[in-house]
């Protein structure tokens, strides 16, 4: 990247509200997001952040894609991808300490992954995931899930669904994001977000940098019609994480480094 280009990338990033826009679109990368969404979680105008997207447009940190009616804004990963190569090796002078956070560690062949499916009420879709991961995982990981604003309970038709499919449901219960971030909480390497609500809160890092991804799925608890509809609903949202997982732990995880494990969880998202 060229100086006078990074320069420009800088300065608009520097504005509060610009950073958290483009923060905002990175936690949903590479997927796009609708400006009302946007809006709508971060509590902007719509003219202010219509000003917000111009400027990260014209830094070239972020596109518009036109799908259908709906204009979508999705990060430009090639140019952030630059800006942080221009920081490390440019800036940095490629020094080790400042590329470390990037490198993952050796992975010994026998090593258990923690892996957190997060959504907002952890009653539905997180749930499946985490029954779901247990199973198929053959126990090369421990699967956990959380609500960040979770039910009193799960949902009647999650339990029911993976109970017809031989899970066991022992111990399932909805829980806030709030107990992994304790002290005992067990490290995380992996953290889902499977809604879009859960990806567009701006949590507090997690400690150990877990590689982290996005695969939102419309929520089954939100299905309206006949109860054969709804189960219609929460099945198809079963059969997209299967397909999702399965793929997941059929990753080479001991041989990735941190960057493409990354490009991998991402490409995930997109199976439905």
């Amino acid at each position: 990247m060229e100086t006078n280009d990074a320069a420009l990338a800088f300065s608009t990033l520097g504005h509060p509200g610009r950073l958290s826009v483009f923060r905002l679109l990175m936690r949903f990368a590479p997927r796009g997001v609708r400006p009302t969404e946007i809006a709508a979680a971060l509590d902007l105008k719509a003219n202010t952040l219509s000003h917000h997207l111009a400027d990260l447009s014209a830094a070239g940190l972020v596109r518009a894609e036109r799908q259908g009616r709906n204009l979508f804004y999705a990060v430009e990963m090639d140019r952030a991808e630059a800006l942080v190569g221009y920081l490390v090796l440019d800036l940095g002078r490629g020094r080790p300490q400042l590329a470390s956070p990037l490198q993952a560690p050796e992975t010994p062949p026998d090593r258990v992954f923690n892996v957190l499916f997060l959504c907002t009420g952890n009653s539905a879709r997180s749930l499946l995931a985490e029954a779901l991961l247990r199973d198929l995982g053959q126990g090369r990981f421990r699967a956990f899930s959380a609500g960040t604003h979770p039910r009193a309970q799960p949902h009647p038709l999650t339990l029911d669904l993976l109970k017809r499919n031989d899970h066991d449901i022992t111990g399932l219960r909805s829980k806030s994001v709030a107990e992994f971030r304790q002290p005992d909480a067990p490290s995380l390497d992996f953290v889902f977000t499977v809604c879009d609500s859960a990806a567009a809160e701006d949590c507090p890092p997690w400690p150990g940098q877990p590689i982290s991804a996005h695969w939102g799925l419309p929520d089954p608890a939100g299905a309206e019609g006949s109860e054969a509809e709804r189960a219609l609903a929460f099945a198809r949202t079963y059969a997209a994480l299967h397909r999702r997982i399965t793929a997941f732990v059929a990753l080479p995880l001991a041989t990735l480094d941190r960057m493409a494990l990354q490009d991998g969880v991402d490409d995930l998202s997109i199976l439905t």
